[in-house]
């Protein structure tokens, strides 16, 4: 009998080793430790309940002057600066180009504007013909979008057309410079030690003249190569006319960000508003940057426990092999920094101390949100009216973005542009983006007080009461009031005053 019964459980102990041999195969992002899509079952943390329950029941109970909200809703006054006329002293001759230049951008969509900006500012400095730019494949999302899968490339050339010379095409004689050709050895066409921030003159000094000797040069990689600083006058103004005017969507991402914009316009069936409630036709924009990426870049504890530490500490040492500076603080000395990006609780705690109630339209911007829907549940709590690309548009209206990181991005950055109001969860990329457009603009963004609302959070007996005040008090002048650019920062952050012009 007792041999049967070792033989049984043998027999089931095998099949239980087969079975897990063979189910990651089936179902790898189960078991994977970098799986995007889902969360893995043995890797990840479930994400936490409602962290901050005393500050989520004064949220949930608070009540909202009108003038509060009328002063939340009210666009930007007039600040005396507008932007400034085009560019260009001299129309380009093409005629009198001095060669071709290639340039490789990787990172994401706001880095590879950015990228774009600088590369047409080198061209204009070299007087050489640019070449459309390549778009590598992203390293994090895997998209090989190119640049006329996202930009209206015709659009491009034609703002463009009297500030330099730019071909789709190399002509045939220089077909071989591709980026298979430049990725199989050391070329002599090739640059590879472009300084970050490098000068005008270095451009001059180094590069002109291999494009005098060869007719063409490639510059790779090309990623903050150019200076913000001391550049003439008319180069800043041709970054922010590329930037601002040139850089334009494909028409289907135009189509598809004025449905969305035109749908959080409009009253959702479940909202009980009437049509002239304060705020009526007016929504936000959160851009959410709360993906597994960033969470574990940050070096934070986002209240998961234990396993959620460990899955965060293997990602890190498996991306960046123990390149995190940040690890070698505390949680509470990096928050009490400001460095720890707001949770989806916590953003929603600020936007609700700020004024905006359970009325408000909430656009939600951003890639997978690390946690899924129970990590955003207590958001949506305080936002009911919360929507994003997938909840306001129909499978066939995202077909051609789908699955594909830089054109949903596009997207998302299109429906950012032309919203009453943007925020975002950290700085970043997208933030430094929206801010610079915005400004140039003069629309509103909320700049959150990432120092002021670490202390706010860490303080557990804090009240709704002083909490809303602190926010409020802390804000006043983060709504999109004009900051001038310091030395060293982006001028596409930054558009004044080296873009803009003051004016009466």
């Amino acid at each position: 009998m007792k041999l049967h019964y070792f033989q049984s459980q043998s027999h089931r102990a095998a099949l239980a080793g087969i079975f897990l041999i063979l189910v990651p195969n089936f179902f790898p992002n189960l078991f994977h430790p970098l799986g995007r899509a889902y969360p893995s079952l043995f890797s990840e943390w479930i994400a936490p309940s409602a962290k901050h329950i005393r500050l989520l029941e004064g949220a949930l109970h608070q009540e909202i002057s009108e003038k509060l909200q009328s002063d939340l809703w009210s666009p930007l006054v007039y600040q005396g600066w507008k932007p400034c006329r085009d560019s260009a002293v001299v129309p380009f001759n093409p005629e009198k180009s001095r060669g071709y230049i290639q340039v490789f951008l990787d990172g994401g969509l706001n880095q590879q504007r950015m990228g774009i900006c600088d590369a047409v500012a080198v061209a204009k400095i070299l007087n050489a013909t640019l070449v459309i730019p390549h778009l590598e494949v992203n390293p994090v999302w895997q998209d090989s979008s190119t640049f006329t899968d996202i930009f209206d490339v015709d659009h491009f050339m034609e703002v463009l057309r009297n500030e330099i010379s730019i071909v789709k095409e190399l002509p045939s004689m220089y077909s071989w410079s591709t980026r298979e050709y430049y990725a199989t050895g050391i070329r002599a066409t090739r640059i590879k030690t472009a300084p970050l921030h490098a000068s005008a003159n270095w451009y001059l000094e180094n590069v002109l003249p291999m494009l005098d000797s060869h007719g063409i040069v490639a510059i790779a990689p090309f990623s903050h190569r150019l200076a913000f600083d001391n550049l003439p006058k008319e180069i800043q103004l041709l970054r922010c006319k590329v930037n601002f005017q040139a850089l334009a969507f494909v028409p289907h991402i135009k189509l598809l960000g004025d449905n969305l914009v035109q749908r959080l316009r409009s009253s959702p069936s479940t909202n009980k508003r009437t049509k002239d409630e304060r705020g009526s036709g007016k929504f936000i924009v959160l851009h959410l940057r709360f993906d597994k990426d960033m969470a574990a870049h940050s070096a934070c504890d986002f209240g998961g426990g234990k396993a959620e530490k460990l899955a965060l500490a293997k990602y890190r040492q498996v991306i960046w092999q123990g390149r995190v500076m940040k690890t070698q603080f505390s949680n509470d000395e990096l928050r009490k920094q400001g460095r720890c990006p707001l949770t989806p609780e916590e953003i929603g705690l600020l936007l609700r101390a700020l004024g905006f109630n359970n009325n408000t339209r909430l656009y939600l911007a951003s890639h997978k949100v690390y946690g899924g829907e129970a990590r955003i549940s207590t958001l949506r709590k305080m936002f009911p009216l919360m929507e994003d690309k997938k909840s306001l548009a129909s499978d066939e209206e995202r077909a051609q973005v789908d699955k594909k990181a830089s054109l949903l991005a596009a997207v998302d950055y299109y429906v950012s542009m032309h919203t009453d109001i943007f925020i975002s969860a950290s700085p970043g990329n997208m933030h430094n983006a929206m801010l610079g457009y915005r400004a140039y603009r003069n629309m509103k963004t909320i700049k959150p007080n990432m120092v002021l609302l670490s202390q706010l959070f860490l303080n557990e007996s804090i009240e709704w009461a002083e909490f809303q005040q602190a926010v409020e008090n802390g804000h006043k002048n983060r709504q999109g009031q004009i900051r001038l650019r310091k030395e060293t920062q982006s001028v596409y952050t930054y558009p004044i005053p080296d873009c803009m012009c003051q004016q009466n």
